[in-house]
């Protein structure tokens, strides 16, 4: 799947983006979010959420993208405006990832408040909910973390292109957390139903 992504056509991701975007805008948990979450986008080979991140802070709401710390985890922090966003350094596999601080302060991270909703990546999903990642753990070992904390579990929705949402069940271990959501070009997969959004 992941040399399947590489050579998709960009035309057709940009294509994909844009219609998962309009479907993650609409959804009701999306619209209500305080605190959302969201993935930047590897250069090729992934879907963009350049169109998710912008709109949301064009609306001045509160944003936090991945940093993968030193020690190999991944945190959570605030992104302040398109400016910040725009103006982010290229981090691990070429992913824009933000600095400790913003204006010589430290940046907000979401360990200081509850996310709402959680947009994750993956490399393959199924319609049992289930997500096959890039094989790093960086979210599975953060939700585990996150929900022992003892704060409210966010809603776990899936960004997904087409051919990413597998009809057959990918493999998974106790590890791998279940997602609540799957959202694709073409419909919203809730629980273990899929419904075709228009």
């Amino acid at each position: 799947m992941s040399t399947v992504l590489r050579t998709m056509d960009p035309l057709s991701i940009k294509e994909q983006s844009r219609a998962v975007a309009s479907k993650v805008l609409h959804l009701p948990a999306l619209q209500n979010c305080s605190n959302l979450s969201c993935f930047l986008s590897m250069p090729v080979g992934e879907l963009d959420t350049a169109e998710i991140c912008d709109i949301r802070l064009a609306g001045s709401k509160s944003l936090f993208v991945p940093k993968i710390t030193p020690d190999g985890a991944m945190e959570f922090l605030k992104l302040y405006n398109q400016n910040d966003l725009e103006t982010l350094p290229s981090g691990l596999w070429g992913i824009r990832e933000p600095s400790n601080e913003w204006e010589s302060r430290p940046r907000l991270n979401a360990t200081d408040v509850d996310l709402d909703v959680i947009l994750v990546p993956g490399v393959a999903f199924d319609r049992s909910m289930s997500r096959l990642g890039h094989g790093k753990g960086y979210y599975d070992r953060y939700i585990a973390r996150y929900i022992a904390s003892g704060r409210p579990p966010p809603l776990l929705v899936a960004l997904s292109l087409r051919d990413q949402l597998s009809e057959t069940t990918i493999p998974v271990t106790k590890h791998d957390w279940k997602m609540d959501m799957i959202v694709t070009p073409d419909e919203v997969l809730d629980g273990a139903v899929a419904s075709k959004v228009p």
